[in-house]
């Protein structure tokens, strides 16, 4: 394993040869920014750092229960949803797992930490990466994977998975004594997000765990915070794996104030119903692009006309003080791609400016 397979995007640490700061579309956060309500907790709460974080998290915990309509003993919290996937894997041992990929790869970093030996499913470009569920299921059984894990919509390639498509897999994976983990960190994005989550399942199915992201959708990748919809007795064995105290008082603030924001959220899901398919489609005019994949949250998957322009635009967007997602480190990818989060108009004129700039100088 090396360091460099299991490079994320957001690494905005690194000082920008423009000076000033990055313009990062390597990460996909919501493009509207850190709520107001978000902060103002956090300034409230500041005091608060001197205490240890309530280890059971009763006010996030009641303010999840609420949003996301589902019973309070069926919740695990998180330090990031990332932390849940390795919480799972510690706690379920699993000896194979299965991975459709390209997806994030978190979910194999996780499982080759607890041990497991990890196959791949390869899901096809040519099909847009669309999940075969009969085919995945037939490829769990070949393999006598014991976990499998999806992200729904997926990282990079933004495909998604029906509700009803994730029961049947979920009773189907139970049946041959198989685990199934499913992500839906980017579904808050989605005005009809009940078309395509688990949430009011999966406090009822065995052997599932569904996890979820708050900082993404409201903007605070850097306070950690995540949480999964499990039933009680698999959330109690989880539980006794993780530190008592892996959510901090911020985050837990945070959590409960943005969570109550009603007017954040339901902006954004406005803001991106136009502004995502407006930029998925100026991309697909930009010099260089071969394809670009319909958007169903905040990115877009982009195929270029020759891997040999990756590195160079990569290249030449930082030394304009901008970031894109290089997909060379995911798994299952020919050559030649990127992930380009959707953020503010100006933005992503910046962006679309500076790529036509590079092309014209190639």
């Amino acid at each position: 394993m090396t360091a460099k397979r299991f490079v994320h995007g957001g690494n905005v640490y690194e000082p920008p040869a423009e000076g000033g700061a990055w313009l990062d579309f390597s990460a996909n956060i919501n493009p509207l920014g850190l709520p107001h309500t978000a902060l103002a907790a956090i300034e409230s709460h500041i005091a608060d750092v001197v205490h240890y974080p309530d280890p059971e998290a009763r006010e996030l915990r009641a303010a999840l229960a609420a949003h996301y309509e589902t019973p309070e003993d069926t919740l695990i919290l998180g330090n990031g949803a990332a932390e849940l996937f390795y919480l799972f894997f510690e706690t379920y041992r699993p000896k194979r797992v299965l991975l459709p990929v390209p997806s994030f790869s978190e979910y194999e970093r996780a499982a080759l930490a607890s041990g497991a030996d990890v196959e791949y499913y390869l899901l096809k470009e040519k099909s847009g990466f669309a999940v075969d569920v009969e085919a995945l299921l037939a490829e769990a059984e070949r393999t006598q994977a014991e976990a499998v894990v999806l992200g729904n919509p997926n990282n990079p390639t933004g495909t998604l998975i029906p509700t009803d498509a994730l029961v049947h897999l979920s009773e189907r994976l139970t049946a041959i004594g198989c685990a199934l983990v499913v992500d839906e960190s980017f579904l808050d994005f989605r005005t009809d997000e009940q078309r395509f989550t688990l949430r009011k399942h999966a406090g009822k199915l065995p052997h599932l765990l569904l996890v979820r992201s708050l900082t993404k959708f409201f903007a605070m990748p850097g306070l950690r915070l995540g949480f999964g919809i499990a039933l009680p007795a698999l959330v109690k064995k989880l539980d006794a794996h993780k530190d008592v105290w892996n959510v901090n008082v911020l985050a837990q603030a945070a959590g409960v104030a943005v969570l109550g924001d009603r007017d954040y959220q339901e902006t954004t899901r406005r803001y991106l119903l136009e502004a995502a398919p407006a930029f998925a489609k100026t991309v697909a005019t930009l010099p260089g692009v071969a394809r670009v994949l319909p958007p169903c949250v905040n990115f877009v998957f982009v195929r270029l006309k020759s891997a040999d322009d990756v590195q160079r635009i990569i290249t030449g967007l930082k030394k304009r003080g901008i970031l894109v997602r290089d997909c060379a480190n995911f798994p299952g990818l020919e050559p030649g791609c990127l992930r380009l989060a959707v953020r503010r108009l100006e933005d992503n004129q910046r962006l679309f400016q500076a790529w036509r700039d590079l092309y014209a100088g190639f």
